[in-house]
């Protein structure tokens, strides 16, 4: 499982790392962001990135922070995962793909229900320089980088908000599925007891999911 380096500024902004801690970990979800199509359990189609090209590189990362469930999903019902890198005492479990800052940028904007590449890309240099951007007041419209990886800004994305500023939501079935099989999917990072008791414990889960209940999501 890969760590961080510590070069805080990369030397080319042309790859980034997408640090997904959501559905998105699961490469299934990924794809359909990057070449367009519905995900399974989901919804609402997405209309991919200008680029479709698969990401050049994935690999499991932990992170400090949390990752707790907000707001309500119309692709997948329930709530939405969120990372509060803020949050001390916890960590998230994540997966970082190594795409170009284009394609984050057109990821961002299906995740904002927009149509790639109707907006000027994401600047992200002030994110990549203070490790934190807000580029609006929309749910995910917060930039955060904690670090480099290989010489490339790791990157994400989250709310302006706490995790405690907002009431939690338990995630839907299908959400947790994905979370769960994507996580799992990461090489040897993480064994399947590992992931789930990690989900069942984040807030707005804990007390709704048990790890058995998410681990039975994979039969």
């Amino acid at each position: 499982m890969g760590g961080m380096d510590e070069v805080p500024e990369p030397p080319s902004h042309t790859l980034v790392w997408y640090v997904s801690y959501g559905s998105n970990t699961h490469p299934g979800r990924l794809a359909c962001y990057l070449a367009g199509g519905l995900p399974e359990g989901g919804v609402r189609p997405q209309p991919g990135c200008r680029d479709r090209t698969p990401p050049l590189a994935s690999a499991a990362l932990e992170l400090p922070g949390a990752l707790y469930f907000a707001t309500e999903s119309p692709v997948w019902g329930g709530g939405r995962a969120f990372y509060d890198p803020e949050a001390s005492g916890r960590r998230i479990l994540a997966r970082a793909h190594l795409v170009t800052a284009a394609q984050f940028s057109d990821i961002h904007a299906q995740e904002m229900y927009r149509e790639p590449g109707a907006a000027p890309d994401l600047d992200l240099a002030e994110a990549v320089r203070d490790g934190r951007a807000v580029l609006g007041e929309g749910r995910y419209e917060t930039v955060v980088c904690p670090g480099t990886r290989d010489g490339y800004p790791l990157l994400t994305f989250t709310a302006p908000w706490r995790m405690d500023a907002v009431p939690w939501n338990p995630p839907s079935a299908a959400y947790v599925r994905h979370l769960y099989l994507g996580l799992l999917g990461a090489g040897d990072a993480w064994d399947g007891a590992a992931v789930a008791s990690y989900l069942a414990g984040c807030p707005g889960a804990a007390g709704h999911w048990t790890a058995r209940r998410i681990a039975d999501l994979a039969k």
